[in-house]
């Protein structure tokens, strides 16, 4: 479950996901996309529960851990999860925006540019909450 507002951030990465050749570019593109959807559930307004977001969380974490990514990007997922695990709707877009830097590296413009976006949307949502 993801909120609306971040629904254009998500297609723009699947798209990117589609047009990525197999390996390490599209498992990373692939990352960054669950971590997106993750962080999606942690906001206002549909945010999950406490109990499904650490089983989410959980499932995420074996998924990426078998997912093989450029080392800038992986530094980045493990910062992120690291924010999910203990962070707010509050610390999602500080989450999603240190990921646009190694996703513009690695990943391409494309990636980096919805990260932004998300990064945006997610600060907007919660500061609606607050």
């Amino acid at each position: 479950m993801t909120i609306e507002r971040l629904t254009a951030p998500e297609d723009r990465l699947i798209d990117a996901l589609a047009a990525a050749e197999r390996g390490p570019k599209r498992n990373g593109v692939f990352a960054v996309w669950l971590v997106l959807r993750q962080w999606g559930g942690a906001l206002p307004p549909t945010a999950v529960s406490a109990d499904v977001h650490r089983r989410r969380l959980a499932n995420l974490e074996r998924r990426l851990a078998s997912l093989s990514v450029a080392a800038p990007v992986r530094r980045a997922l493990s910062a992120a999860l690291r924010e999910l695990r203990n962070g707010t709707a509050r610390d999602a877009p500080v989450a999603l925006r240190q990921l646009v830097a190694p996703a513009r590296e690695a990943l391409g413009a494309d990636v980096a540019d919805a990260l932004a976006e998300a990064a945006r949307l997610a600060r907007e949502a919660a500061e609606h909450r607050a």
